[in-house]
């Protein structure tokens, strides 16, 4: 077997090893060739090849969004490295293990004039949570090469375990002499000792919690980004059957219970004055990652709560200027001790809303039947024909933001990278993800998004049963929608963005099986076919009004009001 000769490149491959470190994603070079020669001869790492880095960061995240695990990055020196930034920054508000491991040229040859050298260490400033800086391990006035082996070695173990344990980005940075490529048939042993996994304190929560629960006679519990099958059947029964309680999920949240209230904008957007007064809560409780919710937004940050709660292991955002409490706690741990001895409170806060909730879904139902073909009526038909057991990721901006107005079965996982919310790396997110799902992975996403992150798609791994639906209304039609719109030629042309492009030449390029559709009848018959089993896999067109879209989701809020 064959392992680099660099010393630095055996530290970083063993103790990937020991990690449990399994899914390396590789972009081309020479300056990493000790790690790319390390990684590939050893078969407990499943490796890919991906050549643009930007595209190969968020490659990664989909399977560290999937599998919960550390999962890396390595790329050459020079500004091959800052094209993981977007991803980094994602996986830092995401809270996912990304491990960059860059390859550096040596200290003497940084800002000379050599090619393909930056000042590589602090690139990600404060947007990871730990920066292993190493030295090529030699002898010095003042310590061995021992001493600056161990200190390497211990710099790299405290990389790994602090992506780990804190879910979060990390960033190894790793200088390399030439020559790069000699190999040696052992590599050195390491001389570090590994701390027993650090049991969770224990958490004990202060009945004045409990006390400021149960009194509390308005509860809104708001879920974020939440991974499927988080929390416990009872913590849910508990949190759906008190009066005094409502819980709004997004369609990230995951989280299911016919008592709960997954459209929170259709809840919030016909409000006036009164019906605000009527939904502040005395108490709020959040977890979960960011909410997409612009309204929610609004409304808590004018009608605060007495007490915000936020519920998470690692950190809490004070989004809606009132936080007060953090519980550093899992939720399932939290909720558990929290309903100890803390009977339901009398309130009529849950029946009232309810009552709203389904007036609500009876004028919705209304408005959809006497709609036309637009990109509401793309999402309305997309959402009924996603078969079970499928795990959906989503675009941002208007994709996000439709999937919110329809109900999923409880199968359906959906993901989005809300992190930092951008269009940039969404495809490759998704084809990421689809390479270690048990489930089959469909891609909905919108043209800008789409051509944007067209490299998502060059690589040789994406199975046969991913699936694309391109939302193509020539532009970003989610600027139609927000405040600015006035159909002049700058607003088309440096908001919206107009183009004429389709996807159906990019398909055949990328080996996918290409379909379009322009109207309700022919969207209807092409997604039954759409989902079946096939040989390669499969992009679906759909190309709507773009003139109109806007018109008809604006009236639809003034419809359900």
């Amino acid at each position: 077997m064959k392992w680099p000769k660099h010393d630095l490149a055996q530290f970083i491959i063993q103790l990937c090893k020991v990690k449990g470190l399994k899914h390396v994603v590789i972009s081309p070079g020479s300056r990493n060739a000790p790690l790319t020669i390390g990684f590939t001869n050893q078969n407990f790492f499943r490796c890919y090849s991906v050549v643009d880095e930007r595209s190969a960061g968020f490659f990664a995240l989909g399977i560290a969004q999937q599998t919960s695990e550390p999962v890396a990055v390595v790329c050459t020196s020079g500004s091959a490295l800052l094209n993981y930034y977007p991803a980094v920054a994602e996986a830092y508000y995401s809270g996912l293990p990304l491990v960059v491991i860059s390859a550096d040229r040596p200290q003497h040859l940084i800002n000379i004039g050599d090619g393909q050298t930056i000042i590589q260490p602090h690139a990600f400033g404060k947007h990871v949570l730990f920066e292993a800086n190493l030295k090529p391990p030699t002898k010095t006035l003042f310590n061995s090469t021992q001493f600056a082996r161990d200190k390497a070695q211990k710099l790299i173990n405290k990389a790994l375990d602090t992506a780990s344990r804190m879910m979060g980005p990390v960033h190894i940075n790793v200088p390399f002499e030439e020559p790069l490529y000699d190999t040696v048939p052992e590599p050195l042993s390491l001389n570090i000792s590994f701390k027993k996994d650090i049991k969770t304190a224990y958490f004990y929560l202060s009945p004045s919690f409990q006390k400021t629960w149960q009194n509390a006679k308005r509860k809104l519990v708001l879920v974020g980004v939440n991974p499927p099958n988080s929390l416990d059947s009872a913590v849910i029964d508990q949190l759906a059957n008190d009066p005094s309680v409502i819980v709004l999920t997004e369609t990230t949240s995951n989280l299911h219970h016919s008592n709960f209230f997954p459209f929170i904008d259709q809840l919030i957007a016909p409000l006036n004055e009164e019906g605000y007064e009527a939904l502040q809560p005395d108490l709020l409780l959040t977890f979960g990652g960011l909410i997409i919710s612009k309204k929610i937004k609004a409304f808590l940050r004018a009608y605060n709560p007495k007490h915000h709660w936020h519920v998470d292991p690692y950190k809490a955002n004070d989004t809606y200027f009132c936080l007060n409490k953090h519980f550093k706690i899992n939720p399932n741990d939290f909720f558990r001790q929290l309903f100890k001895n803390t009977p339901s409170n009398k309130s009529s806060y849950f029946d009232f809303w309810n009552r709203v909730k389904l007036q609500r879904k009876k004028a919705h139902n209304e408005y959809l039947k006497s709609m036309p073909f637009s990109d509401f009526k793309a999402f309305e038909l997309i959402s009924h024909a996603i078969p079970q057991n499928f795990v959906v990721q989503s675009g941002n901006s208007s994709a996000i933001r439709y999937l919110q107005l329809f109900e999923f079965h409880p199968s359906i996982s959906l993901y989005c990278n809300r992190g930092t919310s951008g269009i940039d790396g969404s495809t490759s997110t998704a084809v990421g993800a689809s390479i270690v799902s048990k489930e089959p992975t469909l891609l909905i996403t919108g043209d800008l998004s789409f051509f944007y992150d067209i490299n998502g798609l060059w690589n040789k791994y994406i199975p046969s049963n991913f699936r694309i639906i391109v939302i193509n209304n020539s532009g970003g039609g989610i600027f139609r929608i927000l405040p600015g719109n006035d159909n002049s030629e700058l607003f088309e042309t440096y908001f919206e963005t107009k183009h004429n492009r389709n996807a159906k030449a990019l398909a055949t390029d990328f080996g996918f099986a290409y379909s379009s559709a322009n109207s309700e009848q022919t969207l209807a018959l092409t997604l039954a076919e759409f989902f079946k089993s096939s040989s390669s896999p499969k992009l679906l067109e759909i190309f709507t009004p773009s003139s109109q879209n806007d018109k008809i989701l604006l009236s639809y809020f003034d419809q359900i009001a």
